[in-house]
């Protein structure tokens, strides 16, 4: 029987004790202990496990737990006996910076003294016990009241020597979320006074601190060493690039097709990994985001969990004030291509706003791009600089960016849920004069312009449609890219419900040259979704043609157009065969005959609509549909 599946579950023993859902990440503690780094900062994008192996490691070394090893039995840290000698024999001090989120510098730093003054209370029983030193006892009660800047540069230092003399060992500090300050003080304008306030304190904890075991350090980014860590010559940085604790954080393909087979989704697994996989973390690839997969697992639906668990205000700021050229380089990324950049993984937070590079790395860092492939070129004096080539990451991401872009236009376009309900409706008209409008002030931000399909741009207006559609996931199956038939359809809207059509869409940008009107795009467009038969998955799960849509959409620069080329349920609708423009080709006169006759149109009914919609004489209607009548 499957597990019970926790969401946003931080405690490891709940996991564990309530036989919670829980892939076994126990070997990061071998792992890190193996590699006798003083302190490690481990970097890796937000809902990660981060903060989940942080308390694992906690539960594992703390001395509060001695003796309390039995949760990790069955796991693979308790199948090497020496490392159960190693649980439960450590001081730790364990702290979070993660909800140090404040607009002001004052704010931030009292945000971070209520945190130490809480570690501290946990360690009250020191004053109690009279173990401390003449003066240590009178500098526990100030810092539990009120820390100067100084007293609070030393804090978890003086805790550190006062529970090295009590235990008689040497101390373990965990720091979780360490870089959340530094975001938040670049987004709210005190970024020189958090550093400075920061560096004091993490060069008297993790430098200067001779009661020091070793320390662990998490976070999203690596902020530059010159920035808070200009003293720290003893650390230990683990990128996404860096090869340590590969398989430590997120979820390995093996783990997550395991996880569908246990809940009865397996038959999903092409779709989850276009939606979560993505990830390289070192030389591991096809890595999966864990939030989203743990939310999938629990409701079974696709949708962007792992984009909506926080604000993406920084990228969106940094995106939506950058320059013009980097939005292109943005525009080029939404539409499926690659950007190829050297990297500086150290964050300088104070010139994000001047430095594309350091852009494209924060994004790196946060799980929005990855390293699709790196170079080693060598410059004309000899020295190798590595490039990357990077591309969103998966699914998710790009629906995300997608929705934020909407996101910046709402206040001025009305009614932006509007094209759902036109497009549940089929109200065609309404959803071009919608597109249009749309297409008008956003694109227009990006610069669109008129280019050739060549370039690609019909990814980008159909990753634009995918955000507007996303909101129908929990009454339709959204596919994109996706093999049926003889091609590969756009997008597709299976509906979860019988009552519900299926929807089909074909995104085209015109060819000057080959097309004169955007109607004859639109035409090719839906033609396509004949041709290649994109309908055939539908129909290998019963759902007949009568309920299926197909539309094309066409571009040019700013200009849309959509073109609905529905099956008719009946002979009363068969005028609505290819309701847009259609040239009088053979091809669509076949295509015209072959689905009124599918749908029960009698041979009178189909010959007069067809002399009425190609202005074709009797006599030559009557040769095509001789020609063309299936017996």
């Amino acid at each position: 029987m499957a597990r019970t599946v926790g969401i946003g579950i931080q405690s490891f023993e709940k996991l564990i004790m309530e036989n919670s859902f829980y892939i076994d990440k126990t070997d990061f503690i071998r792992q890190w202990w193996e590699n006798r780094d003083d302190v490690t900062l481990i970097a890796r994008p937000r809902r990660f496990g981060k903060t989940l192996n942080m308390n694992m490691l906690e539960r594992f070394l703390s001395i509060e737990y001695a003796g309390q090893g039995e949760v990790f039995m069955g796991l693979s840290i308790w199948e090497d006996e020496k490392y159960r000698d190693l649980q439960g024999i450590w001081p730790v001090i364990s702290l979070s910076f993660a909800d140090v989120k404040a607009n002001t510098f004052d704010m931030a730093r009292e945000k971070i003294c209520m945190l130490i003054k809480e570690v501290y209370r946990k360690y009250g029983f020191l004053l109690a016990e009279g173990s401390l030193k003449e003066g240590e006892s009178e500098l526990f009660r100030r810092t539990l009241i009120e820390m100067t800047d100084s007293e609070a540069a030393y804090s978890l230092k003086n805790l550190s020597g006062y529970l090295a003399g009590y235990y008689g060992k040497k101390v373990i500090i965990l720091l979780d979320e360490y870089d959340t300050p530094m975001q938040e003080a670049y987004m709210h304008g005190y970024w020189t006074e958090m550093a400075e306030f920061t560096r004091s304190l993490f060069n008297s904890s993790f430098k200067t601190n001779p009661y020091l075991e070793r320390a662990i350090m998490t976070g999203i980014t690596r902020v530059s060493k010159e920035s808070i860590f200009s003293d720290l010559n003893n650390l230990k940085v683990v990128t996404t690039t860096s090869l340590k604790y590969g398989d430590c954080f997120g979820f390995t393909e093996k783990e997550v097709f395991d996880a569908l087979d246990e809940f009865g989704l397996i038959d999903k697994k092409c779709s989850v990994k276009d939606w979560y996989d993505g990830f390289t973390f070192g030389n591991i690839s096809d890595i999966y985001n864990p939030w989203s997969i743990i939310n999938y697992l629990d409701t079974g639906r696709f949708d962007t969990y792992w984009a909506n668990t926080s604000s993406n205000n920084l990228v969106g700021k940094l995106i939506r004030e950058s320059a013009p050229g980097l939005k292109q380089i943005f525009e080029e990324l939404l539409c499926g291509r690659t950007l190829t950049t050297e990297l500086d993984e150290q964050i300088v937070y104070d010139q994000l706003g001047e430095d594309e590079q350091a852009i494209w790395s924060l994004l790196l860092a946060g799980g929005y791009l990855k390293i699709k492939s790196y170079k080693l070129p060598a410059d004309e004096c000899g020295a190798w600089n590595p490039s990357y080539i990077l591309e969103l990451t998966n699914f998710e991401v790009r629906v995300m960016f997608q929705k934020m872009v909407l996101g910046w236009f709402r206040r001025s376009i009305a009614n932006y849920n509007g094209f759902i309900q036109m497009l549940l409706q089929d109200e065609l008209k309404l959803m071009n004069i919608y597109m249009n409008r749309m297409t008008s002030e956003i694109f227009s931000y990006f610069d669109t312009g008129k280019r050739p399909s060549s370039s690609e741009p019909e990814r980008f207006y159909h990753g634009f449609v995918l955000g507007l559609i996303v909101e129908l996931s929990d009454r339709y199956v959204i596919t994109s890219n996706r093999e049926s038939g003889f091609g590969r359809y756009d997008v597709m809207l299976e509906p979860k419900e019988p009552k519900d059509d299926a929807i089909i869409m074909e995104f085209k940008v015109q060819e000057p040259e080959d097309e004169k009107e955007l109607s004859d795009t639109v035409n090719s467009a839906l033609r396509q979704i004949r041709e290649k038969d994109y309908a055939a998955a539908l129909k290998a799960k019963g759902i007949p043609k009568a309920h299926v849509r197909s539309y094309g959409f066409a571009f040019c620069g700013k200009q849309v157009l959509i073109g609905a080329g529905h099956y008719v349920r009946d002979a009363e609708i068969a005028d609505e065969i290819q309701d847009t423009d259609i040239s009088s080709d053979e091809m669509a006169i076949h295509m015209f005959i072959e689905n009124g006759q599918e749908f029960g149109a009698s041979r009178a009914e189909i010959l007069q609509k067809m002399m009425e919609k190609f202005d074709l004489t009797q006599r030559t209607a009557e040769q095509k549909i001789s020609k063309y009548w299936k017996d």
